[in-house]
């Protein structure tokens, strides 16, 4: 078992984050700021960090008072890590870093310094470093969504790429049963800490003896499901993927009447701001979802297997071109 493997726990969860009521907090880029800076710039490992004085923290580092009295709490809880790091090893749960090169490569070009501090996964590690695929949409998916997820998700696998699964029912699930049936490999991101995955363990052991299934979680160990949770896990679902189709995207009326979009809405509509395709399949004229409202927002519109339906114009220059017949002089012409 690596003796780092605590601090690491101890840096991604056991300093106060950020929100609104408490700016005060770690944000994500904050650590990430700060691995930069002990880790590749003064190039020292986690464990010596945690173990300089006050005074080289905000020297060295620039630390405030506030940050140096949370990191000094942080700490405090180190032995209780380092026994939950043995726990985690006797379970065949590995802690990859984000300065590891098992770290997925994927995540941490998509994410950048949003990319989590470390990852808690079981399985073939390498499976974090093949080309992928996430399949996305609604929990309550219409039958022609699952249909697009299921061909989709086996057209991948022929192809030999990872799909992404979220683990919630509905596209999430099928995009998983779907890549298992062709003995294709899948990426499970947990919406909750992966030791209270017990269950799911038992259910996949064998794809994840072969290599064929990653479970991978980026929340304590022991956190139960949340919704808060769920949240938080879509944008890792994205960020691991090289290439997202969205099968379905619904709103949904809240308490007061109000119509909101979901997380299949908001991870879409987030990759596009940042430049990536999104594939979107083209619904019927009946169907009564988002995706066409994805699609005028600048995502590609696919048919029910993933081809492309972009028509492009036929100009007037274009037209005359087909329509008349040329010479073969005037098609190999200097002028030409």
């Amino acid at each position: 078992m690596n003796r780092e493997t605590a601090y690491w726990i101890t840096l991604a969860h056991d300093l106060p984050a950020w929100s609104f009521s408490n700016r005060g907090g770690w944000k994500n880029e904050d650590k990430t700021n700060l691995i930069i800076r002990f880790f590749h710039e003064n190039r020292i490992s986690i464990e010596d960090f945690f173990n300089l004085s006050d005074e080289s923290w905000a020297k060295d580092y620039q630390l405030s008072d506030r940050q140096i009295v949370d990191l000094k709490q942080a700490k405090e809880k180190l032995a209780n890590n380092a026994f939950l790091s043995e726990t985690l090893y006797n379970n065949g749960i590995e802690v990859v870093p984000v300065i590891s090169p098992d770290y997925s490569k994927t995540l941490k070009e998509n994410l950048k310094k949003l990319a989590p501090t470390v990852l808690y996964i079981k399985g073939s590690k390498q499976i974090m470093q093949e080309d992928s695929i996430a399949i996305v949409g609604s929990r309550d998916a219409s039958a022609i969504a699952l249909k697009f997820t299921d061909n989709i998700a086996k057209l991948a696998s022929k192809e030999y790429k990872v799909v992404v699964s979220g683990f919630a029912k509905g596209v999430d699930k099928q995009a998983l049963d779907s890549a298992i049936s062709c003995k294709g490999q899948s990426i499970i991101v947990l919406p909750q800490g992966i030791m209270t995955f017990d269950s799911g363990f038992k259910t996949y052991y064998k794809q994840i003896i072969d290599g064929d299934v990653l479970v991978l979680s980026i929340f304590p160990p022991k956190a139960g499901w949340s919704k808060d949770l769920a949240m938080a896990r879509n944008p890792i679902i994205y960020g691991l993927a090289k290439e997202i189709y969205v099968a379905e995207s619904k709103s949904s009326t809240n308490r007061q009447g109000a119509e909101t979009k979901g997380g299949t809405y908001a991870g879409a509509m987030d990759g596009l701001k940042k430049g990536r395709t999104v594939y979107v399949r083209k619904p019927d004229i009946f169907e009564k979802n988002d995706n066409n409202l994805l699609i005028q927002k600048g995502a590609c519109p696919v048919d029910l297997n993933g081809k492309s339906m972009i028509q492009y114009p036929v100009t007037e220059e274009l037209f005359s071109m087909v329509s008349e017949p040329q010479t073969q002089y005037s098609l190999f012409s200097e002028n030409e």
